[in-house]
């Protein structure tokens, strides 16, 4: 009994010094810090729980405005008791706006430690002692940043923005509000945090957004052989120097010069590389940029020192100037001198140790200059030193340079001009001119007169070689010569073509020409105004220009030459007419004038004479007519001929028409001039005319046919009966006449016609006593044998009847045949027959048949 009371003592002896160690076991050394939102806690052990075996449980507790938002347990095994210990958390809230609290206690087996510690992380509303917080702070572009804002208790929160931007507003108490959001640069100036109530206050402050530095571009060199001189690029602005300017250093020395990019250092200068480190640095950070350089290779030189000028000549001049730093004295220099005047600049070069003078050449006479100098090392050349300071300096006269001297026909005439020196050419004060002339084709006569200085021309008569010379004080120019050609069948009948200029000027182009031996010339004057020729000397290897009259008013007409250059006369290669700049035609009217018109047939010519070229404002390219009848839809006729005169309207029908002519330009026609014209059917006159004509032709060709055929008529059926030969009738046996009767013209066209002859037999005598049968026979007989002349001719005035005839008529059947066979002649005499035909059978005679030929009247043989 006596052991179970003393194990129960034991026990319960150990269980106090158990609970004591406990309840003496905690944390100590406890430490809170913060990055950003994240809170980090350290703590060791306390030395009471090096003697427990059990793992200890670390309870952490975080705390904002007293309200806890936050709880964690750390384990400690019991082999990592006494050593040091850590938890961190991140904040969902602002800390800048919320105080945080970490509490933190140990637990044994379940029992919690009387020991336990508190640290609280204080909010920027302390420092700032503002509603609205931080304030003036400078911030880093790109990073999350929070403003606080504590309305006070007699507000209610509205909003909080940062220069419009609301971001994530979070609430932490009733009063209390906090602003996260990203961060971009505004101005250098800063960006305004407001924070508003309901009631309409506002609460601010200004904060900072920019960059740490960017510097870059390091670059050293040396000045004076004993120290280093660095520069280099800022970079970006950093947008944050009203707050927070950048600090440089140059191998960890400052830099007192640093605003100006540069910073220098004294070093002893020697062959060989070596680093150089430039560090800058804001309080939003910092960079490093280095340099590796040989200074011995690297000498920027000062600038020369009192440049002045001496042994000023015409065209020569010397310079001179001294150095700063003795060691330049030692180094081959090349030096750069700028030569400035009034038209411009020009640049020589010269080379020397230690170079501090110079001379200057191929200057203009009587001129003023101004000069400046820069060097830099030969070898190894780095870069140009400063320009020195200018000095000006005027050159003395000389003789007049030659003059340009060129030639305008005007009529017979020719006037030499020749442009007036400018002041880089005359050298002086031009005192006056000297022409001198001889007459071409081998007169060696000359003739000299003197002409002013301010006149700029000659006028003399035919062809000539003419020189011209210029003077002043200081002497005479070299001569100019120019050779004036007679006057050319091929330039007076040169067909111009009108050009069209552009922007005020004329592109001009043309063929190389073998005899250019001394290049082209090419001129201009005004057509319609007496102003001087204007000219322009080109050498042999150019075959184009643009030209551009001082004063090309638009409308203004132009001619434009181009000559070949050569020993002696100067050869016309080209010439146009045309306008550098054309006038827009206007509204004039009535331009062709008088305007006249031929009508032929349904055919209307216009006629116009050529438009004066002081009423042409532009190139004539052809012109335009346009004709209507009674109002109707005009029609046109154009020609793209500017040398025409007339137009042709055709296939018009009679009836009133309107013809207007009008000149056609680039800039659309001008010059209407209007025709009324009543035109005729002049076809239906003329048609009318042609078929009378017709009808009379034909009617007269008519009548002479009905003529002919009735004279063939009566020579047919009607011929003339030859009287019988009765001469010597009654002593003569037999008396015949010509066998052949020679007639007229016959009525097909035959010159000849044989007429059968009477003949008397002279066995039977004559009857005059003849019955009334016969003589009512002979009195029906046809006419072709009563009274015939022919019978007349040969004596035969009286027609017997009853005689015996031997008429032998052609048979028409024989007619018809010329291939039968004729008959025999009858021989003897057949009253009987001849009696048949007047006579006894009259009505089946026929008619005799008129025959090419003659009628062959048988004959006596002898």
């Amino acid at each position: 009994m006596i052991r179970f009371w003393f194990l129960l003592l034991v026990l319960i002896r150990l269980s106090q010094q158990n609970q004591t160690g406990v309840s003496q076991c905690g944390p100590q050394n406890l430490t809170v810090s913060r990055s950003d939102q994240t809170v980090l806690v350290a703590w060791e052990d306390a030395a009471s729980c090096s003697a427990l075996n059990d793992p200890i449980l670390y309870n952490v507790t975080i705390l904002v405005e007293n309200q806890e938002i936050h709880s964690d347990g750390v384990w400690v095994a019991p082999g990592l008791v006494g050593s040091a210990h850590s938890w961190n958390w991140t904040s969902p809230l602002p800390m800048d706006c919320a105080a945080h609290t970490v509490r933190l206690r140990a637990q044994i087996d379940n029992q919690p430690s009387r020991l336990g510690q508190e640290w609280t992380l204080p909010d920027k509303e302390a420092i700032y002692n503002r509603p609205v917080f931080p304030q003036d702070a400078v911030l880093q572009a790109g990073s999350l940043a929070s403003f606080c804002c504590k309305v006070p208790d007699d507000q209610q929160f509205d909003k909080i923005h940062l220069d419009g931007n609301t971001g994530n507003t979070t609430k932490i108490s009733e009063h209390r509000y906090a602003l996260t959001v990203r961060l971009k640069p505004v101005m250098e100036s800063g960006a305004v945090v407001l924070c508003e109530t309901k009631s309409g206050r506002e609460y601010g402050s200004i904060v900072y957004i920019g960059y740490p530095p960017g510097d870059k571009d390091l670059q050293c060199e040396t000045r004076d052989l004993e120290s280093v001189e660095c520069r280099w690029n800022e970079g970006r602005n950093t947008m944050v120097k009203l707050k927070s300017q950048t600090s440089y250093q140059l191998d960890g020395s400052p830099c007192n010069s640093s605003s100006e990019l540069r910073c220098s250092k004294r070093v002893k200068i020697g062959g060989g590389e070596r680093n150089w480190t430039l560090t800058a640095q804001n309080v939003l950070g910092q960079v490093e940029i280095q340099d590796s350089a040989d200074l011995s290779r690297r000498v920027h030189m000062f600038a020369p020192h009192g440049l002045s000028v001496g042994d000023v000549k015409a065209r020569s001049v010397r310079l001179s100037w001294s150095w700063t730093v003795q060691q330049y004295h030692s180094l081959n220099l090349s030096c750069q001198i700028i030569v400035s005047d009034a038209d411009g600049s020009f640049l020589q070069i010269k080379h020397g140790v230690g170079l501090k003078a110079a001379v200057l050449t191929d200057l203009r006479p009587n001129w003023e200059y101004e000069v400046k100098v820069r060097c830099g090392t030969a070898q190894h050349f780095w870069t140009w030193s400063d320009w020195s300071s200018r000095v000006s300096f005027h050159t003395e006269g000389d003789a007049p340079d030659a003059l340009d001297v060129w030639m305008q026909k005007k009529g017979n005439q020719t006037v030499i001009v020749w442009k007036k020196l400018l002041a880089n050419q005359s050298h002086g004060d031009v005192t006056g001119y000297e022409v001198t002339w001889a007459r071409t084709g081998g007169s060696d006569r000359l003739s000299k007169e003197e002409v002013s200085a301010s006149v700029h021309e000659y006028t003399l008569d035919g062809d000539a070689v003419v020189t011209v010379t210029a003077k002043n004080q200081h002497g005479r120019s070299p001569p100019s010569t120019i050779t004036v050609p007679a006057t050319s069948s091929d330039e007076t009948s040169m067909n111009l073509s009108c050009f069209t200029g552009s922007d005020g000027g004329l592109n001009l182009s043309w063929f190389h020409h073998p005899e250019a031996s001394c290049g082209y010339i090419v001129d201009w004057f005004p057509v319609l105004e007496d102003d001087p020729v204007d000219w322009l000397k080109l050498p042999p290897s150019q075959n184009s220009v643009r030209i551009k009259p001082k004063s090309a008013a638009a409308g203004r007409r132009y001619s434009v030459s181009i000559y070949a250059c050569r020993d002696g006369a100067p050869m016309l290669l080209q010439r146009k007419d045309g306008f550098f700049t054309e006038k827009l035609p206007g509204k004039q009217t009535k331009l062709f004038q008088p305007l006249s018109y031929t009508q032929r047939g349904s055919d209307v010519e216009i006629h116009w004479d050529p438009v004066p070229l002081t009423q042409q404002p532009a190139c004539i390219h052809g012109y335009v007519l346009y004709y209507s009848k009674n109002n109707d839809k005009p029609v046109s006729v154009t020609t793209e001929n500017p040398a025409d005169s007339s137009l042709t309207a055709r296939n018009l029908q009679s009836g009133s028409y309107t013809f207007t002519v009008a000149a056609r330009t680039a800039g659309g026609a001008y010059g209407n001039t209007t025709l009324q014209v009543l035109l005729n059917d002049q076809d239906g006159l003329s048609n009318i005319f042609i078929s009378l004509g017709a009808v009379f032709i034909l009617l007269f060709l008519i009548t002479v046919l009905c003529y002919r055929h009735w004279a063939c008529i009566k020579e047919t059926f009607y011929p003339e009966v030859p009287k019988p030969n009765m001469a010597d009738w009654f002593t003569s046996p037999v008396k015949s006449v010509n066998p052949y009767y020679q007639s007229e013209l016959g009525c097909h066209g035959e010159e000849n016609m044989a007429v059968p002859e009477l003949l008397l037999k002279p066995a039977e005598p004559l009857n005059n006593n003849t019955d009334q049968e016969d003589m009512a026979v002979m009195s029906q007989a046809p006419p072709l044998y009563q009274n015939n002349p022919a019978l007349r001719r040969h004596g035969v005035s009286t027609v017997f009847p009853n005689l015996t005839y031997n008429l032998p008529v052609a048979d028409p059947e024989r007619l018809a045949d010329p291939e039968r066979p004729a008959d025999p002649e009858p021989s003897g005499y057949h009253p009987q027959i001849q009696a048949e035909v007047f006579g006894q059978n009259r009505a089946a005679q026929k008619p005799i048949i008129c025959v090419s030929g003659y009628i062959m009247v048988p004959q006596q043989s002898q």
